[in-house]
């Protein structure tokens, strides 16, 4: 046994320190809060809906993603961001399995890659009714990293501009972004 005072924390932390559920060390909020003075006060202490919303849950995150279908000013926080992703891929991925079960039920000719007519139809709708939102939430996302919405123009070099968008959108929030939101536009 040590005579160490004062005694030390095995795990790293000081005694009296911040513990389970408190602010982390480097003075972040707590998850879901949000990182730098974002107003709260929407039903449910659901932010405005022109201001990102930090820590925002996965089924409505999607909803949001809707409300906000063609709003190409302010911000999407990183959560907003990637649970949409989540999302998109998981529909995506339902689309296929019931586009390619109703094909093979249905013995529709398959085109030369091996998909058939109805899952083409199923993905393109899907496409289609997801495109303008999908660019205006990643011109949201590289708000809330302060950078200009046209380096979603990025998409258009292939590989490395895909890369560096992927990059953008995993960066933290700053502040600066604020520089982005218009309060008085809210739909």
């Amino acid at each position: 046994m040590s005579d160490q005072y004062p005694p030390q924390n095995p795990y790293g932390q000081q005694p009296g320190g911040p513990q389970y559920g408190g602010p982390p060390q480097g003075g972040q909020p707590p998850y879901g809060q949000p990182p730098y003075g974002q107003p709260t006060g929407g039903p449910g202490g659901e932010p405005p809906l022109w201001a990102p919303w930090y820590g925002i849950s996965f089924p409505k995150a999607l909803g949001r993603f809707f409300k906000k279908y063609v709003v190409f000013h302010g911000r999407a926080s990183r959560s907003e961001f990637w649970w949409v992703v989540l999302w998109s891929v998981i529909i995506s991925i339902v689309i296929s399995l019931i586009g390619g079960a109703l094909d093979g039920a249905a013995d529709t000719p398959q085109d030369q890659f091996g998909t058939g007519t109805i899952e083409n139809t199923l993905s393109g709708l899907w496409g289609l009714a997801t495109l303008l939102p999908s660019i205006a939430i990643q011109i949201r996302r590289l708000h809330d990293a302060n950078f200009s919405g046209w380096l979603w123009l990025l998409v258009f070099i292939p590989v490395l501009g895909w890369i560096a968008l992927i990059v953008l959108s995993a960066m933290q929030s700053n502040p600066a972004g604020q520089r982005f939101d218009r309060p008085e536009a809210t739909r």
